[in-house]
């Protein structure tokens, strides 16, 4: 009989792997997805909105630019206050708050807009994280998604770390979030309607080793990963995953172009 996962605890893992490098620097170059998404959910102005595990606020910037009432959520504070330092730059009034995306602090029917963009598919607790969803998104109302598929690139290096570092036995990836048979499990009981469209994401950097380096620095899981790792563990990881790079690589030998693949979902509550 398998061991029921501790989710409390890896929630408290992830916790600190966001927390720890600075998702910013990753995640700013990642605005056109918010503003496709924002425009795929046909955002409108005066509409209230909530970004759920908002990182530094892309979804949230681009549901703001197109005057909606937005409430940017993360589990991590850290990472609010950079979502935070970018709408003053703009003078968008946006409100933020610290929010667990699996017990979400609003009301049944709260918002007419949901938006989460490679956010709440990372929640531990997915199918507790889908009806929170669900319950905050007001009849009519819509959600609006962007996560990354368990074919695409992204998908692809979360596995090379899993092998690298095993994840706790039960832990459910957070691709199944980019699987339209997972979406509609988890959405079609609740009487939603489900529209989704493949897109790519393109990385830029100079070469493997660039984009390594950054996502090394910066970006917690990857930074995680290879601080916990021996010396020779981790020169195997970062092998393993110069190899993925280049064989996803578009550019050649002069640059880096990967591209990622990742669902664009609009889910409408009927």
């Amino acid at each position: 009989m398998s061991t029921p996962i501790d989710l409390t605890a890896l929630k408290n893992r992830q916790m600190a792997s966001w927390a720890s490098g600075d998702y910013a620097v990753i995640g700013t170059t990642l605005q056109l997805v918010g503003e496709q998404l924002a425009e795929a959910c046909d955002v409108l102005c005066d509409e209230r909105v909530l970004d759920v595990a908002a990182g530094n606020g892309n979804a949230t910037l681009a549901a703001a630019r197109r005057g909606a009432h937005v409430t940017s959520t993360d589990y991590v504070a850290a990472l609010l206050e950079r979502g935070e330092d970018r709408a003053r730059a703009e003078r968008q009034n946006v409100t933020f708050q610290v929010a667990d995306a699996e017990a979400l602090p609003f009301k049944d029917g709260s918002f007419d807009l949901v938006l989460s963009t490679f956010g709440v598919m990372f929640a531990p607790d997915q199918p507790k994280a889908a009806a929170e969803l669900a319950r905050v998104c007001r009849p009519g109302g819509r959600i609006g998604l962007a996560n990354w598929t368990p074919e695409g690139f992204v998908g692809q290096m979360f596995k090379t770390l899993g092998r690298h570092l095993p994840p706790p036995p039960g832990a459910q990836p957070p691709s199944n979030w980019g699987s339209e048979a997972w979406l509609h499990e988890h959405f079609d009981e609740r009487d939603f309607l489900i529209q989704v469209t493949r897109r790519f994401f393109n990385f830029r950097y100079r070469s493997a080793a660039h984009f390594i380096d950054t996502f090394r620095s910066w970006y917690g899981p990857v930074h995680k990963a290879f601080a916990a790792l021996p010396a020779d563990g981790a020169q195997a990881l970062e092998a393993d995953l110069t190899d993925l790079i280049d064989r996803s690589n578009r550019a050649g030998e002069k640059s880096l172009v990967v591209p990622s693949e990742y669902l664009e979902v609009v889910i409408t509550r009927r």
